[in-house]
């Protein structure tokens, strides 16, 4: 079974993921997994963490002259910021000199998690809660993407709304659209939404305020029959919103129509079946999402994640010193005022890693070839369906 942890602190010396199950003979190049890292930190609206990081992963373990070996893969990213933070962020003992923070934010783990780990200092819980934990994410969905590619697979993504402003699709192409996303600032494929979101980005800025938004993540070329209907666990659909809810700031997954679904008959909401030779069965549209039954359809899987606004502000909120339990603004923690565009690259990871965990459950096999003949025999058989 494929899965993986991580470990690191944001200010830390770095951040790192142990990934497992990875079948022994798919290729891995750091270049490539770089190219997603550098993908996560652009987007107008990030802050000035980004210019000080350049992410580059270390495989330290799992991978011998660019193939994986079939053991546990060690991906490490170090954080150039560390540098700044040694004294505050020592693992031996120092004197901080009173630079404990009691000021919790608003909508952050700071409050809760200090209450839950008896910590005096926040910092306790910041430095772990943070999106910088992320990037050993990415990394982890680079190398799944890796060993998806060998069957075809395919995951993009493009932000949909910033603020009150939303994307309009209606008049761009398909298999345009993953494109032009990626050659926007703010990775939404519609131009003229593009800029009115740089626009609303740079008025949250002004104000010290930050802005959240809605993504969207297609994955193409999905076989029929990953996941199962046969218990709660193991329907893919709930597996895919518990990844994508984990990601800091995600507060609702939808797939396909999503929470249109409630305002529509059921002859609106499903996707009728069609047969052809040269097709066998298809369906017309996708309103489900890829899934039926927490189990692929064989149609692209689409789900949208909102994310909220982030909680650091430059303006703070009012909380509790929780010295002196007087009222008290915020702290005021360096953050970026938008991080939609980076979320979208966060999820297309998290779908990644989930897809590729389906896969080697469905077809197995301790190499790459192994793997690739158990899907062949699969796919043969469903096409005589």
């Amino acid at each position: 079974m494929i899965r993986f942890s991580t470990a690191g602190e944001s200010h830390g010396q770095g951040v790192l993921a142990i990934l497992e199950g990875i079948p022994s003979g798919l290729n891995i190049n750091t270049e490539d997994i770089d190219v997603d890292l550098a993908r996560r930190q652009k987007g107008y609206g990030r802050g000035q963490r980004m210019k000080i990081e350049t992410d580059h992963v270390t495989i330290i373990s799992g991978v011998r002259h660019a193939r994986t070996l079939g053991s546990p893969i060690t991906l490490y990213i170090a954080n150039k910021d560390w540098e700044n933070w040694r004294s505050i962020m020592s693992p031996i003992s120092v004197d901080l000199d009173g630079k404990c923070l009691l000021k919790p934010r608003p909508g952050h783990a700071d409050l809760a998690g200090l209450m839950k780990y008896g910590v005096s200092d926040f910092r306790d819980i910041l430095e772990r809660a943070s999106a910088r934990e992320t990037a050993a994410r990415v990394a982890v969905g680079a190398v799944c993407r890796e060993l998806l590619k060998e069957f075809g697979i395919s995951i993009y993504s493009y932000v949909e709304q910033i603020g009150k402003v939303t994307a309009k699709l209606s008049g761009i192409p398909k298999d345009k659209i993953r494109h032009e996303a990626e050659m926007s600032f703010v990775r939404c494929p519609d131009k003229t939404a593009s800029k009115k979101m740089i626009q609303i980005i740079k008025k949250a800025m002004s104000k010290g305020d930050t802005l959240g938004g809605k993504i969207r993540v297609i994955a193409e070329n999905i076989p029929v029959g990953l996941g199962s209907h046969t218990q709660w666990d193991m329907k893919l659909d709930g597996r895919l919103a518990q990844s994508l809810m984990a990601v800091q700031a995600v507060k609702a997954v939808e797939f396909g129509m999503g929470t249109q679904f409630a305002g529509v008959f059921g002859s609106d909401a499903h996707d009728e079946i069609f047969y052809s030779k040269n097709k066998s069965f298809y369906r017309k549209t996708n309103r489900a999402g890829g899934t039926e039954g927490g189990i692929t359809n064989g149609e692209n899987i689409e789900i949208s994640c909102t994310m909220k606004p982030i909680p650091s502000l430059v303006r703070p909120l009012r909380s509790v010193n929780l010295g002196s339990k007087k009222m008290e603004k915020a702290e005021a923690v360096r953050s970026d005022a938008c991080a939609v565009p980076a979320c979208g690259v966060v999820a297309e990871a998290a779908v990644a890693f989930e897809l590729a965990k389906a896969m080697r459950e469905k077809f197995g096999g301790d190499c790459m070839e192994d793997m690739k003949n158990n899907f062949n025999l699969y796919i043969e058989r469903i096409k005589r369906i």
